[in-house]
């Protein structure tokens, strides 16, 4: 396990500098990491150190009704953790910026730790969140929290004809689109800026004048990229770890994302950089011409 100490003094220069979210494949990971080690475990208490954190509730109350609760399921649905509870309530948890969760032996709270949830047998879940940005729920109804997010991209149903009938609609740069969790739910940032390399399309590209093909190859790139990404469990290149603490290797596979700068490893063009949609987005100008502008 890594050291508390070293985990975040190890990412205190990168965290002002590179600022990106977990995103789907990195919030699959933690799903996929932490089931084996909390499900069927009942929880015994609940401290909460960020009151803030918490929605809807008191903290006192998310604490009071979770304890004796048993965990049945995790779920995922966009960037949000799903807690499927024996109270037939579920625990919604979204990292936001610099959130993450770790297994931990000690019961004792580190620096920027916002909740910890003891369980059975000794298992202890830290939410450590450097930001204070992350959230906490717990309901009666998932749909409450998560009702209004786009397609999960990663469902069957995620087909390109889904995809052709999202993009159609919006007259906006189809970087914005993808990154809108209403259109579409849990891209994020890193991953469309390699989905759209994939497909050879210019970022600030209309979303409505994606031809037949551009569609085709950006759905095909959605599918390629976030599955990349979860086998190599997510890209640590701010303060995602997995919650046995260790780093993602998905952002040793990225084409463009976080290469400013950096040559194309197609082309050998220089990676340029532009913010849309507030966030800032890496492209190659010579393989992802944009024949609109």
């Amino acid at each position: 396990m890594l050291s508390q100490y070293k985990f975040w003094t190890s990412l205190s220069f990168r965290i002002y500098n590179v600022n990106e979210m977990p995103e789907l494949p990195d919030v699959e990971t933690i799903k996929n990491e932490l089931s084996p080690h909390v499900t069927g475990h009942q929880f015994t208490e609940v401290e909460v150190f960020q009151e803030g954190a918490v929605q809807e509730l008191s903290a006192q109350e998310f604490s009071r009704r979770l304890v004796g609760q048993t965990i049945g399921d995790i779920g995922r649905r966009g960037k949000y953790m799903l807690f499927r509870l024996s109270g037939k309530e579920t625990l919604i948890i979204h990292l936001r910026m610099t959130g993450v969760l770790l297994l931990e032996p000690s019961p004792r709270p580190y620096k920027h730790t916002t909740a910890i949830f003891r369980l059975d047998g000794g298992v202890n879940v830290h939410f450590i969140d450097q930001r204070k940005l992350g959230w906490l729920w717990l309901v009666d109804d998932e749909s409450a929290v998560t009702g209004k997010l786009g397609p999960e991209p990663l469902e069957p149903s995620f087909t390109t004809a889904t995809l052709h009938n999202i993009v159609n609609k919006r007259n906006i740069p189809i970087k914005a689109l993808l990154l809108d969790q209403h259109a579409i739910a849990g891209i994020g940032n890193m991953y469309t800026d390699e989905a759209l390399f994939y497909a050879r399309i210019h970022p600030l590209k209309r979303a409505n004048t994606l031809s037949n093909k551009e569609i085709k190859l950006l759905h095909e790139g959605i599918m390629e990229v976030l599955k990349r990404g979860i086998r190599n469990k997510g890209a640590s290149v701010d303060t995602y770890r997995l919650p046995n603490g260790q780093r993602g290797r998905a952002q040793t596979e990225f084409n463009v994302a976080h290469r400013r700068r950096e040559r194309c490893f197609v082309c050998g063009s220089p990676i340029e950089w532009v913010k849309i949609a507030g966030r800032g987005t890496c492209f190659c100008p010579s393989c992802q011409h944009n024949d609109t502008m």
